[in-house]
C-alpha cells in the first residue's frame, strides 16, 4: 500500500502523503508502535534495527527443536495500548487473557495438601471483586488479610499525580501501613516483583502505587492475565514485520545507526553504513544509554539524566522434563527462591515431556552464576514445588540472561524519565524507560511509541490516524 490506506479501508479519510518522511531507530515494541502509527497517518517511514530481528527485548531463538522466548512476558487487561498494538499486528488470538484472574500460590514451606492457595477475582464490583479471594487466602493470617485491606485502600486514596510519591520507597510505606513481612512476601512483593522488577523496598512509591492502583483496583477484570501461546518472535517479529510492510515501511535490520544531525532547515539526516537517510522527524526507540550517545547537543536540558536511569535484570531459567510435571499453565511459589513458573511445552513446539520456563526478576543476586550453579539450585527447587517432578528425569536445563531488562524503577526515577518531545524540533523519544507513568512493560514500550508518534504527527500537519490507540502524551 503506498497511500496509508489499511485494506480494510478503515482509514481512507487519511490524505495522500505528501512528502514527509520520518526515520524510526529501533525495533522493539517501541519503535514497531511509532512506525505503524506514523505510516497509517501517511508519513513515509523507514525503520532501523541493530539487531537481525524486531521485537526488542521480547524476542525468541532456536535451541535444536525448540523455539525458546528469551523470558516470560505477560500483560493485564488494563494493558490497551499492548492490546491495541496486539489487535494492529493481527495477533490478538494469539496471545488471549484469562477469563477471570487465577493464580495458583504455592507455599514450599507447608505440609503437601496445604500449600495451595489462589489469588482470584469475582465478578462483583472494586474492591469487592478481591474480598472472597483475600479472606479466604491461606497464606496469611486473619489479621494479616485485614491489614492488607486497610493498606489496599490507603493505597487507593493515594493521587498518582503527586510529585512526592516517587521520592519514597514502597517497602517503607507499606511497614508504616502495618504489613508484616509476611504480607510483603506473600502478596505484595509476589505483583510487584513480577511488575516492577524489584522488591518492595527497592521501588517507587509511585510505581508501586501506579501498578496496584491500575491493576487491581480500577476495574474487576483489569489484572486477568494474558500471556503468548506461541513464541514472541511470532508475534512481535514476523507479526509486525507483516504489518509493517503492509502499511509501507521500510524496514532495515542488521543496520546501525552511527549519527544523527539536524540542517539549518530542519531536515534530519541519519547516518547508517553505506547511507545517509534524511527525513522531517526522527524517533529514537532505543535504550536511554543508546539515546544518550546519539542525541545531538541541546536536544535535552539535562542529557546526563538518562544515564543515571539505572538498570535491573531478569534472569530465566528453562527445564524440559521427559514427563509432565505442572499441570496448571503456570503458578508462583512462596517460600522458595522459584518466583513464577509457566508451563511453555506447546508454545515451543517440544512434542514430548514437559517445557517450564522459571521467571525471575529482581536478580541482582544470580544473573552471573554460572549455569551448574544454577542448576544445582532450581532442579531442586522445582521438586520441593512440583511432586512430579521428583521422578521426572531433566532433558534440559539452559538460562536466559537479561542483565539490562528493564530500567530499575527506584525512588526518583520519575524526574529522570524525559517525555517524548526534545527541545531540537522533528526528534522524539521512545521507549518504556521515557515518561509514561507506567514501568518498564509491554505497556509502557507501546504507549510510548505511541505518544512519540502522536507528537511528531501534530508537528508535521498530519491527521492522527481515527483508530490509534487513546492515550494522552507523557509530559
Amino acid at each position: 500500500m503506498t497511500d496509508g490506506t489499511r485494506p480494510d479501508g478503515s482509514l481512507a479519510d487519511i490524505p495522500p502523503r505528501a512528502g514527509r518522511d520520518a526515520v524510526v531507530i529501533g525495533g522493539g515494541l517501541a519503535g514497531v508502535t511509532a512506525a505503524l502509527a506514523l505510516a497509517d497517518a501517511g508519513v513515509r517511514v523507514t525503520l532501523i534495527e541493530g539487531r537481525p530481528r524486531l521485537g526488542g527485548l521480547a524476542f525468541s531463538f532456536q535451541r535444536g527443536d525448540l523455539t525458546v522466548d528469551n523470558g516470560q512476558h505477560v500483560y493485564l487487561r488494563c494493558c490497551t495500548a499492548y492490546r491495541w498494538f496486539l489487535d494492529r499486528i493481527e495477533g490478538t488470538a494469539l496471545a488471549p487473557l484469562q477469563d477471570r484472574l487465577d493464580v495458583p500460590v504455592v507455599d514450599v514451606d507447608k505440609p503437601e495438601g496445604r500449600r495451595l492457595g489462589r489469588l482470584r477475582r469475582d465478578a462483583l464490583p472494586v474492591p469487592l471483586h478481591l474480598g472472597r479471594s483475600l479472606a479466604t487466602y491461606p497464606h496469611l493470617s486473619l489479621a494479616e488479610r485485614a491489614r492488607v485491606g486497610r493498606a489496599a485502600l490507603a493505597l487507593k486514596g493515594l493521587d498518582l499525580a503527586d510529585p512526592t510519591l516517587d521520592t519514597q520507597d514502597f517497602g517503607s510505606w507499606l511497614t508504616a501501613h502495618g504489613q508484616s513481612a509476611r504480607a510483603v512476601e506473600a502478596l505484595w512483593d509476589l505483583v510487584g516483583v513480577a511488575t516492577l522488577n524489584a522488591v518492595a523496598g527497592d521501588a517507587s512509591l509511585g510505581l508501586a502505587a501506579m501498578v496496584f492502583k491500575t491493576g487491581l483496583l480500577s476495574d474487576p477484570g483489569a489484572a486477568d492475565i494474558g500471556w503468548a501461546r506461541v513464541p514472541l518472535g511470532e508475534l512481535h517479529d514476523r507479526l509486525a514485520r507483516k504489518a509493517l510492510d503492509t502499511a509501507g515501511v521500510r524496514t532495515e535490520v542488521r543496520t546501525r545507526v552511527t549519527s544523527i544531525s539536524c540542517d539549518e532547515n530542519g531536515r534530519w539526516s541519519v547516518q547508517v553504513p553505506g547511507e545517509t537517510l534524511e527525513a522531517d522527524a526522527v524517533v529514537l526507540a532505543v535504550a536511554q544509554r543508546e539515546a544518550y550517545d546519539l542525541l545531538p547537543g541541546g536536544a535535552l536540558d539535562a542529557p546526563e539524566r538518562l544515564l543515571e536511569i539505572g538498570t535491573a535484570p531478569i534472569l530465566n531459567v528453562h527445564v524440559v522434563y521427559d514427563r509432565k510435571v505442572l499441570s496448571t499453565p503456570f503458578l508462583t511459589a512462596l517460600g522458595s527462591p522459584l518466583q513464577w513458573v509457566f508451563d511453555r511445552t506447546d508454545a515451543s513446539g517440544l512434542k514430548d515431556g514437559q517445557y517450564l520456563a522459571v521467571s525471575q526478576s529482581a536478580a541482582q543476586d544470580e544473573i552471573d552464576e554460572p549455569v551448574a550453579t544454577l542448576r544445582e539450585r532450581y532442579l531442586p527447587e522445582l521438586e520441593r514445588l512440583l511432586p512430579g517432578a521428583r521422578g521426572a528425569r531433566v532433558q534440559d536445563f539452559f538460562v536466559t540472561r537479561e542483565r539490562t531488562a528493564t530500567f530499575a524503577p527506584t525512588p526518583g526515577v520519575g524526574r529522570l524519565r524525559p517525555g517524548a518531545r526534545t527541545k531540537a524540533s522533528g526528534l522524539y523519544l521512545a521507549g518504556a524507560w521515557t515518561a509514561t507513568g507506567w514501568p518498564a512493560t509491554m505497556e509502557s514500550a507501546v504507549r510510548s511509541g505511541v505518544s512519540a508518534a502522536e507528537a511528531a504527527l501534530s508537528a508535521l500537519g498530519r491527521p492522527r490516524p481515527s483508530h490509534l490507540f487513546d492515550v494522552e502524551e507523557a509530559a
